[in-house]
């Protein structure tokens, strides 16, 4: 499937303009998305004679791109690069996935079906907000099964278990280790459904009703010129008032404690890293385009290392740290000696 011109994964039911919500609404006409990296019923590699389908790379992608779509409305010379690192980050991880699967497969490794059921929620949460509806969707997007989806997800897992395997001579990981690794990656691992934000939007339709001749591409060149004039220091809530056409322009923009859920995903994703009073855009939304300023975002709890299961994977990320250059190695001997054949 090649790629839509405007992919935006809504989620709340939610239908005032410019909220990026489920509304259905036209999405504004965009440049020509690149052509082959979505594709699906055709094969992306082999790997040992094993193939990997384009419908597994257009699966694993999918955020990505529709989270670069919205952040690069002209697309351009920026998005295609950060486009084509993530399409090479995805192809290699799955080559990789399979070098490994081969050299252990004769060990007859598994993983537990509650297991997998698990991480498969846990990427439903943090790449679709928990929105399983959507998370379905895409899986018909890209032609994929549920079945299909956990079978990648298991592979996933063995290949993590087999590379702790590998490694299980590594030097345990120490107390200070662990409790530096938690301080520096529990927010990744908070429950992020449970996110508010608070920030400040003014909104560009893309079509201005008001305005007969107004284009698509008039009105994100307005977006852009609203967004310089905030980055020239003007006013962002005279700034919307004035220019803004949603609900909000009367209060400056300004929408308080918006549970992440109530956001597509990858809206959140964009302003949910932003620093406090940043201002981001435009932004492809499905209606049109949207500048942000963050104002305050009260992230969702993380877990506790007391927890025996986080405990466990804090080490085990310490103990992959330690052997990194190790693995590094032995997986490139690994992929000279495979037949790999990359078709996109």
């Amino acid at each position: 499937m090649k790629p839509r011109l405007a992919l935006v994964l809504a989620t709340s039911l939610a239908t005032l303009p410019g909220t990026w919500t489920h509304a259905q609404a036209p999405v504004p006409a965009a440049p020509a998305a690149p052509k082959g990296p979505m594709e699906v019923n055709g094969i992306a590699a082999k790997v040992n004679g094993r193939v990997i389908t384009r419908n597994e790379v257009s699966m694993l992608l999918s955020p990505i791109f529709a989270q670069l779509s919205a952040q690069f409305p002209r697309r351009g010379p920026q998005f295609e690069a950060k486009f084509k690192e993530a399409r090479s980050k995805v192809m290699q991880e799955l080559i990789d996935r399979q070098i490994i699967l081969d050299e252990f497969k004769q060990l007859g490794a598994s993983i537990k079906p509650h297991v997998v059921d698990e991480e498969v929620k846990r990427q439903m949460r943090e790449l679709y907000n928990g929105n399983e509806e959507k998370f379905r969707e895409e899986l018909k997007r890209s032609r994929l099964t549920m079945e299909g989806y956990r079978e990648m997800t298991r592979e996933k897992l063995v290949v993590q278990a087999m590379r702790a395997q590998q490694f299980a001579d590594a030097p345990p990981p120490l107390p200070n280790e662990i409790q530096q690794e938690y301080n520096e990656v529990k927010r990744t691992l908070r429950d992020t459904t449970k996110d508010v934000i608070t920030f400040q939007k003014i909104f560009i339709p893309a079509v201005d009703k008001d305005n007969p001749v107004s284009t698509p591409e008039t009105q994100l060149t307005l977006a852009e010129d609203i967004a310089k004039q905030v980055s020239d220091g003007k006013d962002f809530a005279e700034l919307a008032k004035t220019n803004s056409k949603d609900a909000f322009a009367d209060k400056g923009g300004l929408q308080e404690n918006v549970p992440r859920i109530d956001l597509s995903p990858e809206f959140a994703a964009i302003i949910v890293d932003a620093p406090e009073s940043k201002v981001i855009g435009p932004l492809l939304d499905p209606q049109g385009f949207t500048i942000v300023k963050v104002i305050k975002i009260e992230y969702g709890p993380s877990p506790s290392l007391s927890d025996d299961k986080v405990r466990q994977m804090i080490e085990e990320r310490v103990r992959k740290k330690k052997t990194s250059a190790q693995y590094e190695r032995w997986i490139e001997s690994r992929r000279k000696r495979a037949m790999i054949d990359i078709r996109m």
